[in-house]
C-alpha cells in the first residue's frame, strides 16, 4: 500500500513541511455498521413516558439524565477536541460525531463534521432508542446464540434482517461500528419482560460487548504494522480492514475488560459494585449494577431483583456540572448532581490503598501499594487529560510540612511533577517518522487524531492481566513495568527522619490543566476552546477527587493542653432566648494550635446539656448553647472530652476544665459574631463512623441539619431548632449505616448549601 510516508518522502527530504491539516476526506474515515439515511431513532421523550416519574431512585429515566451518555453530545470538552480534530484531519469529526449522537449521525446530520448541523434533538447523546435496538455483528445466517431457544424464537429473524441490509458486516463490537434495527421493536435482556409497544429479547444487551461497541476506539487513518508500529493509509480511501485491532487505537476499555479475570462465568467478588450481585463479571454489572424495583411506571409492572439501573456511572466528576450551566433548560440538574455524587462514590471504590513505613534511623521509608478494583486499567477511557496520581505529604511533630511529593495547587490548576511523583496516565503522541511527515515533533502530544504512537502508559492493569495479551489488544505497558498477574503497584518513598504524621491520598482528575490550555490555544476555528477554558477558570479547575486517604504517626503521640479562653452570656430577641458560650482553645505541648480537635463540654445555667465543636486553624472552637425562656443568665461550662487525631491527653498538664460565670462578670461583645453564614467540609473526611460537621450563623436563626443518602432520601435530621449567631459544630454518627457518599445539608434561614462526605468502614 502506498503511504503517506512514500508520496511526502521527497519533499520532506529537500524543505521543511509546515503542516497545516492532514488531507483526509469522510471516506477515510468510513466504518462498516448502519449507515446514515438508514434508520431512523424515537426521541428519549417517549420513552421517559413509561419509564420515569414514578421512581426516582430506580427508574430508567432519571438515572439516565444524569449521565454523561445523556450528554455525550453537549459535553463542552467534548466539543471543544472536535473542533481540533477537525484542523487536523478534516472530517475526523465524524469518526466522534457516530458515537456521541448516533441519531444525529444515522439521520445524516454528521456532515459538516463541526456539528452545525445538529438539531437540539441531536444533543440527546446516547438515547435509549440507540441501545435499545442494537444488533449483535454476525454473518448472515449465522445465530450468536444457537443454544437459546428464546432468542431464535424472537429476535433472530429480525436481526436477520438487519443484517442482510447492510454493505459491510463489522468483524466484531467496536469503533462504533454499530448495527442499529431499522424496525421500531425494542431490544432488552429479559425473557420475561412485558410491554405496551413491541419488543424482542436480546442476549446481546446482557454482554459487555455491546458497551464495547463504542468504548473500543480506534483510528481507522492509521493500520498496524508487522512491527507493531502505525503508519497512514491511502488518503480518499476507506481502510482495508474493519478489525478494531488492525487501525491505531485511541481507547481499549472494552478490550482491558476482554483480558481480565472478570470475563469469565464466575467474575469477581466486587459487590460493592454490583448492586443485588455479589460477583460482577460484565460492563453492565458495575455501570448499571442490579436493585430492586420496577421498570415502567404501568399498573401491574413485576418488582424485579435484577433490574438493571440506568445511571451508567463513570468516572465523570467535572463537565455534568459544566453542562448544567450551558443547558439548564434542557437538562436535569438535579439529575446530573446525582451523577456526580454516583461517580465520586464509583471513583473511591475503584482502588484500595496499602500504606506501610520503616524507620532505618536515617530516614522513613514509606511504600504505598494502590491496588486496581475495576475491570480495566486504571484510569481507562479517554486518555488526553485524565489522571490518577499520589500526593504524599510528610510533618514533623510542630506541624510543618517537610516533604511534599504530587503537590496540587487548586488555585492555579498546576500539579507538581517532582522528582518522586507517581502519576498514573497514558501519553499519546507522534514518533519520528510521522513527525518528518508533519513536520512536527516526535513527541507526546494532545492532537489525538493524529497520534500514532504511546510514549507512556504505566496506568495500573486489570484482574488477570499478561503482558502478552494486552499486546495482542495494543494496550501494553510503556515505559514502566507490571509483571504477569499483577494488578497493583507499589511506590516508595524517603521521607526526612524527623517525620511524625504522614498522609497520603490518592487522587483523580477528569481533566488537566495542560490539556485545557492546548484546547484554547490550539483552536483557530471558533471560540469552542476558549469557552472551555473558562468553564474550567471558573468552576474549580476540575478539583481532584480523593480516591483514597490515610493517615499514619511515627512514633508516640505527643499530649496536648486545652483552656477556656472566655465565656460570653447575652440576651437576644427581647430577653426570650438567652445564650451562653464558651470559646475553647486547644494546643500541642508547646503550645502550637491543634486543628480539628474535637471539644465537648456540659454546660449548666437556665438548661443543662452537652455541646461539642471542632477547632479551626487557630486551635479555637465556639460552643454556644441557649434557653428558651427567660431566667437565670448563670452558666458554667465543664469540658468533659477533648479528641485530638494523633495526640493523647496529658492529665497532669495545667488544663484549666471548667469556667462558670455570672451575668455580672460578662463582657459584652466579647464573642466575635460571624460576618456570613457558612457550612465547612465535615471533618475527618472520609470517616469511620463519626465526624464533624460544623457551621457558621451571621445572625441568630431556625436552622436544620440533615442527612441524605445519594437516592436524596433522609438519612437522619441532625439538628432541627433555633441557634445563636457563631460557630456551631455536630458530631454525626454514621455507625449503622453502609460505606459510601452522603450528603449533608444546611439550611439557615434564606441559607442553603449542601456538601457531600463519604464513610468507609
Amino acid at each position: 500500500m502506498k503511504r503517506l510516508l512514500i508520496i511526502l518522502g521527497l519533499t520532506i527530504v529537500t524543505v521543511a513541511v509546515v503542516w497545516a491539516a492532514a488531507p483526509t476526506t469522510l471516506e477515510d474515515f468510513h466504518l462498516a455498521g448502519t449507515q446514515p439515511n438508514q434508520v431512523t431513532l424515537e426521541g428519549p421523550n417517549r420513552c421517559h413516558n413509561c419509564h420515569g416519574g414514578y421512581d426516582p431512585a430506580v427508574e430508567p429515566s432519571t438515572g439516565w439524565k444524569g449521565t454523561m451518555m445523556a450528554q455525550a453530545m453537549r459535553d463542552p470538552l467534548f466539543r471543544a477536541f472536535v473542533v481540533i480534530a477537525n484542523q487536523d484531519a478534516p472530517e475526523s469529526g465524524d469518526l466522534c460525531i457516530r458515537c456521541h449522537t448516533p441519531e444525529g449521525w444515522l439521520e445524516g446530520r454528521s456532515t459538516p463534521t463541526d456539528g452545525s448541523s445538529l438539531t437540539t434533538r441531536d444533543y440527546e447523546g446516547i438515547t435509549c432508542d440507540f441501545c435499545h435496538k442494537l444488533v449483535k455483528p454476525a454473518a448472515v445466517g449465522d445465530n450468536p446464540y444457537p443454544g437459546d431457544a428464546d432468542y431464535l424464537a424472537g429476535a433472530y429473524d429480525a436481526d436477520q434482517k438487519d443484517l442482510a441490509s447492510l454493505a459491510d458486516i463489522p468483524p466484531q463490537s467496536g469503533n462504533g461500528m454499530y448495527i442499529v434495527s431499522a424496525d421500531k421493536a425494542k431490544r432488552g435482556p429479559f425473557v420475561d419482560a412485558t410491554a405496551r409497544h413491541q419488543m424482542f429479547y436480546s442476549p446481546f444487551h446482557q454482554e459487555a460487548a455491546l458497551c464495547g461497541t463504542c468504548h473500543d476506539v480506534s483510528n481507522p487513518v492509521f493500520s498496524r504494522q508487522p512491527d507493531n508500529t502505525y503508519l497512514p493509509n491511502d488518503f480518499d480511501l476507506r481502510t482495508d480492514s474493519y478489525n478494531t485491532y488492525d487501525m491505531y487505537p485511541v481507547e481499549r476499555t472494552y478490550s482491558e475488560w476482554l483480558m481480565s479475570d472478570y470475563n469469565s462465568e464466575s467474575g469477581v467478588y466486587a459487590p460493592q459494585f454490583g448492586g443485588n450481585k455479589a460477583n460482577v463479571s460484565t460492563c453492565q454489572d458495575c455501570h448499571m449494577r442490579d436493585v430492586t424495583g420496577v421498570g415502567c411506571n404501568k399498573k401491574g409492572t413485576a418488582i424485579r431483583d435484577d433490574l438493571p439501573l440506568h445511571d451508567l456511572t463513570g468516572g465523570n466528576t467535572f463537565v455534568p456540572g459544566l453542562i448544567a450551566q450551558l443547558f439548564p433548560d434542557d437538562v436535569d440538574v438535579d439529575a446530573l448532581q446525582a451523577g456526580v455524587v454516583r461517580a465520586t462514590a464509583m471513583l473511591q471504590k475503584a482502588a484500595t490503598m496499602e500504606v506501610s513505613y520503616t524507620e532505618t534511623g536515617s530516614e522513613v521509608l514509606l511504600d504505598v501499594k494502590i491496588t486496581n478494583e475495576t475491570g480495566h486499567k486504571l484510569p481507562s477511557g479517554y486518555p488526553e487529560g485524565r489522571r490518577i496520581w499520589l500526593n504524599v505529604q510528610a510533618y514533623d511533630l510542630s506541624n510543618n510540612l517537610i516533604y511534599e511529593s504530587g503537590a496540587y495547587d487548586g488555585a492555579t490548576g498546576v500539579l507538581t511533577h517532582d522528582a518522586d511523583a507517581k502519576i498514573y496516565e497514558i501519553k499519546p503522541g507522534i514518533d519520528t517518522v510521522l513527525g518528518n511527515i508533519l513536520g512536527m515533533t516526535a513527541e507526546p502530544t494532545f492532537h489525538f487524531v493524529l497520534n500514532n504512537t504511546v510514549y507512556k502508559d504505566n496506568r495500573i492493569p486489570a484482574r488477570g492481566f499478561t503482558n502478552a495479551n494486552y499486546v495482542t489488544i495494543q494496550s501494553p505497558v510503556v515505559a514502566y513495568s507490571y509483571a504477569d498477574g499483577q494488578y497493583w503497584d507499589n511506590t516508595q518513598y524517603s521521607l526526612p527522619v524527623n517525620t511524625y504524621r504522614i498522609e497520603v491520598t490518592l487522587k483523580y482528575q477528569t481533566t488537566s490543566k495542560e490539556l485545557i490550555e492546548f484546547l484554547r490555544d490550539e483552536n483557530y476555528t471558533d471560540d469552542a476552546g476558549q469557552i472551555m477554558y473558562d468553564l474550567w477558570n471558573t468552576n474549580g479547575k476540575s478539583a481532584p477527587v480523593a480516591m483514597n486517604s490515610e493517615s499514619i504517626y511515627i512514633g508516640t503521640p505527643p499530649t496536648f493542653n486545652s483552656h477556656v479562653a472566655y465565656l460570653y452570656v447575652s440576651r437576644t430577641l427581647s430577653g426570650k432566648r438567652t445564650i451562653g458560650t464558651a470559646s475553647v482553645t486547644v494546643t500541642d505541648q508547646n503550645g502550637s494550635p491543634i486543628e480539628g480537635a474535637t471539644v465537648t463540654a456540659d454546660y449548666t445555667g437556665p438548661t443543662s446539656g452537652t455541646v461539642s465543636g471542632t477547632t479551626d486553624a487557630t486551635g479555637q472552637v465556639v460552643l454556644t448553647t441557649r434557653a428558651d425562656r427567660k431566667g437565670a443568665t448563670d452558666w458554667c461550662f465543664t469540658i468533659t472530652d477533648v479528641v485530638a487525631d494523633g495526640f493523647i491527653y496529658d492529665p497532669t498538664a495545667n488544663v484549666l476544665t471548667s469556667v462558670c460565670e455570672t451575668r455580672a462578670a460578662v463582657k459584652e461583645n466579647e464573642l466575635s459574631v460571624p460576618t456570613d453564614f457558612a457550612l465547612e467540609q465535615n471533618y475527618p473526611n472520609p470517616f469511620n463512623p463519626t465526624t464533624d460537621i460544623s457551621f457558621s450563623l451571621s445572625t441568630a436563626t431556625d436552622v436544620t441539619l440533615a442527612i441524605y443518602n445519594v437516592n436524596g432520601q433522609i438519612v437522619e435530621i441532625v439538628h432541627e431548632g433555633y441557634l445563636a449567631a457563631g460557630k456551631h459544630s455536630f458530631r454525626w454518627n454514621a455507625e449503622n449505616l453502609a460505606s459510601g457518599v452522603y450528603l449533608y445539608r444546611l439550611t439557615a434561614g434564606q441559607f442553603v448549601d449542601t456538601k457531600k462526605m463519604t464513610l468507609l468502614k
